[in-house]
C-alpha cells in the first residue's frame, strides 16, 4: 500500500530495506553517560519494529560539550558497550546510526562539573542561562579532531553510518548564526567563514572514515529565530555541506529557543516537510524529512511527491516502535499514537528526568512490562469505556483473559472528546481511533448506554473486575455558582453551546485555559477559508490576522493564583500562553471571585472588590473522582482494582499507564483495593 515508503534507498553505498529512519532523540536513561540495559531494550524495540535506520544519540564527543545529559563515545573505554549495541539494532535487519554531539553554548555548566560553556563567541544562551567562553583557535581544533575520532571509534563498535548535529541551535549552528558569532578572525563574520567551521568539522569526519561510510548531518531548515539563518541561506549551506562529503542530509526545524512551535500538536502534520523539498532541491545526496510525521499516509506523500528521500519518525516510534511493520502489512489503523502531548517525552527531558511515552505503557520499560500469555484465563468485568478502562481492556485481553467493556455513555471515550474538543487538541482523538481498531481487532465486547449499579456486577459474577469510573466537574465553593446560567467547562467542550459577548472563565489552570482557546476561538474563520481568501488576495493580510483571531466572544479568565497554567508542562506551556495572546484572551491572576449572580461576576484582587458584567459564565475549577463504584465493590468478595480518575484525577499517561498495570495485576496475587 506504501510502496514509496518501503522503497529500498542508498546512503553512499550502504542499502537502506526502507525510507523510514528514527531520529536521534535524548532519554536520559543513566546519568553516567553510558549505556545500560535500559537503553539496549529500547532500542533493540526501535529495531524490531521495522524501521529502515535506527540513530542512537545525541552522543557526545567530548566531556564539554554534553556533560551527563547525554551517552558519550569520547574515549576507547566506550566502544565495547556500544557494539554490543549495535549488534542488537543490526540483529533486527535496520542499518545503527550514530549523532555526534556538541552542545556549545547550550551545555548546562551544573553538566560539566560547573565548568564555562564553550561557543564560538561569548553571548548570553537564554537556553541555558548562561555566557560561554569563546573558543580559542585551540579549542577549534580539539572539537574538530574529537568529532572525527568520535566517528572513527563510531564505525569501530559496529555503527553503518554516522550524523553530525547540526541543528536546533547546538554548537555547529553558533557558529553559522550571526546572532551568536560574532567573531573577527576566519571563523567569523562573512558567511563563508561562519560556514568554515562546520566545513571542517565534515572533512575532517570524511577523511577519518574513508570514503565508503555514510556521513549525514542533521541541519536546521529554518532557524526561526529573527535575525539568523532562514530558509533562504539553508540551501547554500547544504550546498556546501555536500560538497564537504556528506552523503545526506537530515533536514528539521528550528532552534529550540524559537517561538516558533516545532514539535506539540499545535504544530500540522508533516508541516516542516516543505523545509526537506527547500534542501532536495538545491542538492543531489538524499534528504530526510522532519517533524510530526505521525501517520504512513502523510509520510508516504512526502516520499511520492518529491518533499524527501527519507522520513523520520521520532516520537512516533516511541508511541509505537511497530508502526513500520504496521503499515507495511496493512495494519496502520491499529498504530498505537503519538498525540504529540509532550508530556512523557519533552517535558520529561527539560525536567531532567527519563523518558517514557504518555500513550504507551512500554516505552522505557520494555523489560519489565512484557506482556505475558496467562496461565489462568479469567472473565474480567471493566467498568467505564475511557482511557483507563480501555487500556486495562486491551491488554487484559492480549494477556488471554475474556473481557466484557460496560460503559453509562454511547461511545468509548469518556474525557478524551472534552479534552480533544479545541481546534489545536484534535490529535487527542486518535486514542479513540486505535481502541476503537483493537476492540474490533479482539472482538472485545462492548455494551454502551448502560449504567452499571453494584448489583450488576454481583449479578455477572466475573473472576475479576476493574472500575474505571471516571470523574466530574468539581464545583468551587461560590456563591451562586450552582445557578443556572452558570456552565461548566465540560459542558462548553462536549456540546458547543451558543455563548454571549463576554465570557468570563472561573480556573485558569490547563482545563480553563484550553476552554478560553476553545471559546475564542468560536466564529474564527477555518485554516481553508484562509487559504481561499489569501490565494485571491481577497483581504489584506491585516485584515486575515484579525479574521483568524476575533472571534464572536471575549473572554476573561479568573485564576485566583499568582500564575496561571501551573499543571502545564514546560515544552507547551508558552505555545499556549502564545495562542491565548493571539486570541485576545485576558487572564487575571490573583483574582478570586467571590459570587456569581446573572450577568455579573463579583471578585477579589488586590484586596479590591471589583463588580464586572459578564453575558456566560464557565466553571473549570478541576474535577472530582466518581466513586459510585469503588466504595462498595469491596464487600462482593471479587477481586478487583480501581484505575484512572476515579482513583485521583490525573493526567493522560496517568490513565493509560494505571489501566495497564491493573491489567497485568490480574495474574498477581489479588490485592482489594480501595481508593
Amino acid at each position: 500500500m506504501y510502496k514509496y515508503l518501503f522503497s529500498p534507498i542508498s546512503i553512499n553505498h550502504l542499502e537502506i530495506k526502507n525510507r523510514i529512519a528514527y531520529p536521534a532523540l535524548g532519554l536520559l536513561y543513566s546519568y553516567d553517560s553510558k549505556l545500560n540495559d535500559r537503553y539496549y531494550n529500547y532500542f533493540s524495540e526501535k529495531a524490531k519494529g521495522g524501521a529502515g535506520i535506527v540513530t542512537v544519540g545525541p552522543v557526545g564527543i567530548d566531556d564539554l560539550g554534553v556533560g551527563l545529559a547525554a551517552l558519550s563515545i569520547a574515549n576507547d573505554d566506550a566502544i565495547p558497550s556500544f557494539q554490543k549495541l549495535t549488534g542488537l539494532i543490526r540483529a533486527q535487519g535496520a542499518r545503527a546510526w550514530i549523532q555526534l554531539f556538541h552542545a556549545g553554548a547550550y551545555a548546562y555548566p551544573f553538566l560539566i562539573n560547573n565548568q564555562q560553556p564553550i561557543a564560538p563567541s561569548a553571548v548570553y544562551s537564554t537556553y541555558s542561562k548562561t555566557t560561554p567562553r569563546e573558543m580559542t583557535t585551540e579549542d577549534i581544533q580539539r572539537v574538530q579532531q574529537a568529532f572525527a575520532d568520535a566517528a572513527a571509534r563510531a564505525i569501530e563498535a559496529g555503527f553503518d553510518g554516522v550524523e553530525i548535529i547540526a541543528s536546533a541551535g547546538y554548537l555547529l549552528t553558533q557558529f553559522l548564526s550571526p546572532l551568536t558569532n560574532k567573531r573577527t578572525d576566519d571563523y567569523g563574520g562573512s558567511f563563508e567563514n561562519r560556514l568554515r567551521f562546520p566545513m571542517e568539522v565534515i572533512q575532517l569526519t570524511r577523511k577519518k572514515l574513508g570514503a565508503r561510510v555514510p556521513l549525514t548531518v542533521r541541519m536546521a531548515g529554518n532557524d526561526f529565530v529573527p535575525g539568523s539563518n532562514t530558509d533562504a541561506e539553508t540551501p547554500l549551506i547544504a550546498k556546501a555541506y555536500e560538497k564537504a562529503g556528506v552523503d545526506a542530509l537530515n533536514v528539521t526545524g528550528g532552534w529550540h529557543v524559537t517561538r516558533v512551535p516545532q514539535l506539540p500538536m499545535e504544530l500540522p502534520r508533516a508541516a516542516y516537510a516543505f523545509l526537506a523539498r527547500n534542501i532536495k532541491n538545491a542538492v543531489s545526496v538524499p534528504v530526510m524529512a522532519s517533524n510530526r510525521i505521525a501517520d504512513p499516509d502523510s509520510a508516504e506523500k512526502i516520499i511520492r511527491d518529491g518533499y524527501a528521500d527519507m522520513v523520520n519518525l521520532g516520537r512516533v516510534l516511541i508511541a509505537d516502535p511497530q508502526w513500520p511493520l504496521k503499515a507495511f502489512e496493512g495494519r496502520e489503523h491499529e498504530i498505537r499514537p503519538c498525540v504529540a502531548c509532550s508530556q512523557g517525552c519533552t517535558d520529561q527531558i527539560f525536567n531532567g528526568m527519563p523518558v517514557f511515552c504518555a500513550g504507551n505503557p512500554l516505552a522505557g520499560f520494555e523489560e519489565e512490562r512484557r506482556i505475558q500469555p496467562t496461565s489462568s484465563p479469567k472473565r474480567v468485568m471493566i467498568v467505564g469505556a475511557g482511557i483507563a478502562g480501555l487500556e486495562a481492556a486491551v491488554t487484559a485481553v492480549q494477556m488471554g483473559h475474556s473481557v466484557e467493556i460496560y460503559d453509562k455513555d454511547s461511545d468509548i471515550g469518556g474525557q478524551l472528546w472534552i479534552a480533544g474538543a479545541p481546534p489545536h487538541k484534535k490529535e487527542l482523538l486518535e486514542f479513540i481511533r486505535y481502541y476503537r481498531a483493537m476492540i474490533h481487532k479482539h472482538h472485545i465486547p462492548l455494551f454502551l448506554n448502560k449504567t452499571i449499579r453494584i448489583e450488576d456486577i454481583q449479578a455477572r459474577k466475573p473472576d475479576y473486575a476493574i472500575i474505571a469510573e471516571g470523574a466530574q466537574p468539581l464545583l468551587p465553593k461560590i456563591s451562586g455558582i450552582d445557578g443556572p446560567s452558570v456552565l461548566t467547562s465540560w459542558d462548553v467542550l462536549k456540546n458547543n453551546p451558543p455563548l454571549g459577548k463576554q465570557v468570563a472563565i472561573i480556573g485558569g489552570g490547563a482545563v480553563g485555559l484550553e476552554t478560553a482557546l476553545f471559546v475564542a476561538a468560536k466564529g474564527t474563520i477555518s485554516p481553508e477559508i484562509l487559504h481561499f481568501l489569501f490565494e485571491y488576495e481577497a483581504e489584506s493580510c491585516e485584515r486575515l490576522r484579525e479574521l483568524m483571531f476575533n472571534g464572536t466572544s471575549q473572554v476573561t479568565v479568573f485564576e485566583m493564583l499568582p500564575k496561571a497554567g501551573a499543571d502545564i508542562g514546560k515544552s507547551t506551556k508558552w505555545v499556549l500562553f502564545d495562542k491565548l495572546n493571539h486570541y485576545g484572551v485576558n487572564i487575571l491572576t490573583n483574582a478570586k471571585v467571590i459570587s456569581v449572580e446573572t450577568g455579573k461576576i463579583t471578585f477579589e484582587q488586590s484586596g479590591e472588590i471589583k463588580t464586572v458584567p459578564f453575558d456566560s459564565v464557565i466553571v473549570a475549577s478541576g474535577s472530582r473522582a466518581v466513586q459510585n463504584l469503588s466504595i462498595k465493590i469491596g464487600d462482593l468478595n471479587i477481586p478487583y482494582a480501581t484505575v484512572g480518575d476515579c482513583i485521583k484525577p490525573g493526567k493522560i499517561n496517568d490513565a493509560i499507564h494505571g489501566g495497564f498495570l491493573a491489567a497485568l495485576g490480574i495474574d498477581r496475587t489479588p490485592v482489594c483495593q480501595k481508593p
